[in-house]
């Protein structure tokens, strides 16, 4: 294990994370435990104590933040779940091929769930249906995945074979995921959203560990909208700042979300694309 450097990780209060928090080549399952690596915008890759991977929002191929050795779905490794925050292709173009590839769970907003099957995406079998607000364990092993909401839309746009055109169908209604593991550790990874009330209320009822928050702008909250929610709604231990930097419409930076977020207990780790964080 080599322990991140202090260029790579920064800290919103200037302290050193009571975690230990390393760069790894790999999880053994019988570690115990999370893995986490991120592969530009919303894209990340959860190894859980138990050596489970869930895999969020894959746009990998053409992802151009994405580092050239991950740009193949056969480098992510076995993958037993993937979870899709809606249905635009930087969070969803990857997800058929990867499920397919794995046989793995895919966990989707009901909407885009019934336009996968409907359009021969991915095996019914392999297409779990929930609902925000729901909780359940696509994959057993004490993993519990819940939906929340999330302010931001969600269409469905593909070239249909046999015409060479452009086709756009209803991808459901945009949501965010509450990610719990064996151990208790409480992900939330927030998809696409801007600000809304009830964040407060998932602050205070999940009561999460660690968020995945986006702070590009224009599509999604820039970082001062992104610090107000990180200190007054959610108030975690960690954070990792995401959906930024893939094009021009992204601009907002991790220091510009450290800085507007002030002083404050939650730890921020600002990776870089094919970062790893181990906890």
């Amino acid at each position: 294990m080599i322990r991140l450097s202090i260029r790579a990780v920064r800290f919103a209060a200037g302290a050193l994370c009571a975690l230990a928090l390393v760069l790894s080549s790999g999880l053994r399952a019988e570690d115990g435990k999370i893995e986490i690596l991120w592969l530009g915008q919303a894209t990340m890759r959860i190894k859980t104590p138990t050596g489970k991977v869930i895999v969020i929002d894959p746009w990998l191929i053409n992802n151009p933040k994405t580092p050239a050795e991950y740009r193949n779905l056969d480098a992510i490794g076995k993958v037993d779940l993937v979870l899709v925050t809606h249905a635009h292709p930087d969070h969803f173009e990857d997800a058929p091929a990867l499920v397919k590839k794995n046989n793995a769970k895919i966990v989707a907003p009901a909407g885009l769930q019934a336009q996968m099957i409907s359009l021969n995406l991915v095996p019914a079998e392999l297409a779990y249906r929930m609902s925000k607000s729901g909780t359940a364990t696509p994959i057993g092993g004490n993993i519990r995945i819940t939906q929340v909401h999330a302010e931001h839309d969600s269409e469905l746009t593909l070239t249909n074979p046999e015409t060479k055109k452009r086709e756009t169908y209803f991808g459901g209604e945009p949501v965010g995921y509450i990610i719990e593991l064996e151990n208790g550790f409480k992900i939330y990874h927030m998809g696409d959203t801007g600000v809304f009330g009830d964040m407060k209320f998932i602050g205070e009822y999940y009561k999460p560990d660690l968020i995945m928050i986006p702070i590009g702008g224009n599509n999604v909250m820039a970082p001062a909208e992104a610090a107000l929610v990180t200190r007054e709604y959610l108030k975690p231990k960690y954070a990792i700042p995401m959906h930024y930097g893939a094009n021009p419409l992204q601009p907002g930076t991790p220091p510009q979300y450290i800085e507007a977020l002030g002083k404050t207990s939650t730890k921020v780790f600002p990776m870089n694309p094919g970062d790893k964080l181990e906890v």
